[in-house]
């Protein structure tokens, strides 16, 4: 193995083999770096159906999506390391290079890198980021640790189920206990409307009559050895426990779903910018962090709700990857991307003039009959309803962007002409 790459992929799940197959194809030099011991990240553990839509144009698998991405990369030459672990990085931008500090198998060493695209994906949130108190008892699973047991290991991680969170990964993991056989006692949810995607709701919990209790928090959890109980109770319209709504629901399994946040600590150590309203890295239009020759993809930059768009954030940061080595830098003048109304999150932060460019956008609350509008171009797309669970992606020309002087807005605001 050599010690210098034009570029070292972090990660291998999806946005990592995508970022990794596209700089292969680009001429580049690549290394690929995975700290647990097999390729294709978390998709392997989802044996449900979902994946492969926009990349593929066919509904996969899970494992049959990453198998895919593994098969390109073997196919291009990827080299990757497995168990390979980055402690650190340090950044030299007069030099431009990255060096990063390894732990494997094989022992600690160093590597060099002109670009670093950084793919590690998120972490979940837990029982205390939730908010629930009680005993600290076996039987209390983040829904990726009992998705992981069920799904890789064929282990029943319980019977009696109560699930915390209504998004995507909540609704999926009470399907799957379901079909197990496992009785789901409710699907809890603190905010007024479910986190995930309609088709979820249906296929997930309608068809299967799996209670969602919305405006609903699972206070605390009682047992002795395992979980018992859970104590339910309601929420007003600012989250706050509304007294004497208080149930106790019997059960021995609580799955948190609360929600995913980017792994992002070797960035945070190198001082790069974070946005607060992603919990990821603030980044150009080649998804380039704040620090030179750094990129960052997939769920690290911003959680997405479509593996198919963390493949197409890896693409777009190996072609900024190249565009950096073979240009000595990125010379654009770049704008701002502001959010206006109703407009949670909007990546990349920066966009140039004088190229196409593919904006990611999330909602803050869910409305209907509304438009996507940005004034500044005075462009506009109509959409039946928004919601925050679902990503929009916007696709701007290098045309239009020629009108924009400062930057430019995207805001969510009443369609008047449908009611």
């Amino acid at each position: 193995m050599k010690r210098g790459y034009d570029v070292v992929v972090v990660g291998g799940g999806p946005a990592g083999l995508a970022a990794g197959v596209k700089a292969r194809m680009l001429g580049l030099s690549v290394l690929l770096l995975e700290d647990s011991d097999t390729l294709g990240g978390i998709p392997l553990q989802c044996i449900h159906p979902g994946f492969g839509l926009h990349c593929y144009g066919e509904d996969l698998t899970g494992p049959e999506f990453s198998h895919r991405l593994i098969g390109s990369a073997e196919e291009v030459g990827v080299n990757h390391i497995l168990n390979a672990y980055v402690s650190g990085m340090a950044a030299f931008p007069d030099n431009r290079r990255i060096t990063l500090r390894v732990i494997s198998p094989d022992g600690a060493f160093k590597l060099h890198a002109s670009t670093v695209i950084y793919a590690a994906g998120a972490r979940e949130k837990h029982i205390f980021e939730a908010g629930i108190v009680g005993d600290r008892v076996s039987g209390l699973y983040t829904a990726g640790e009992a998705q992981a047991l069920m799904d890789l290991y064929g282990v029943m991680p319980g019977r009696e189920i109560v699930v915390v969170g209504s998004g995507d990964v909540g609704l999926i993991m009470a399907r799957r206990f379901a079909l197990e056989g496992a009785h789901v006692k409710g699907v809890v949810e603190l905010l007024p409307y479910p986190g995930g995607l309609t088709r979820n709701i249906v296929q997930c919990l309608e068809d299967y009559g799996i209670p969602l209790l919305l405006s609903h928090k699972v206070a605390e959890v009682k047992g002795e050895r395992r979980v018992e109980k859970a104590i339910i109770v309601k929420v007003d319209e600012r989250l706050r426990i509304i007294p004497g709504t208080e149930r106790e629901v019997k059960c021995d399994t609580v799955i948190l779903a609360v929600g995913l946040v980017p792994y992002i600590k070797p960035l945070r150590d190198l001082g790069v910018e974070v946005d607060p309203s992603t919990g990821g890295p603030m980044v150009n239009g080649f998804l380039e962090t704040s620090i030179p020759g750094i990129f960052t993809c997939g769920n690290a930059l911003a959680i997405n709700d479509l593996a198919d768009y963390a493949v197409e954030q890896g693409g777009q940061a190996a072609l900024g990857a190249y565009n950096f080595i073979k240009n000595r830098g990125i010379p654009e003048a770049w704008k701002s991307v502001g959010k206006g109304r109703n407009v949670k999150l909007a990546i990349p932060h920066y966009i140039s003039r004088g190229r196409d460019a593919i904006i990611y956008v999330r909602v803050k609350k869910p409305e209907r009959n509304v438009k996507l509008h940005i004034p500044e171009i005075d462009w506009e797309m109509k959409l039946p309803s928004v919601k925050p669970a679902e990503m929009i992606r916007v696709r701007l020309d290098a045309e239009d962007l020629l009108k924009i002087i400062d930057g430019l807005t995207i805001e969510v605001i009443p369609d008047t002409c449908r009611r």
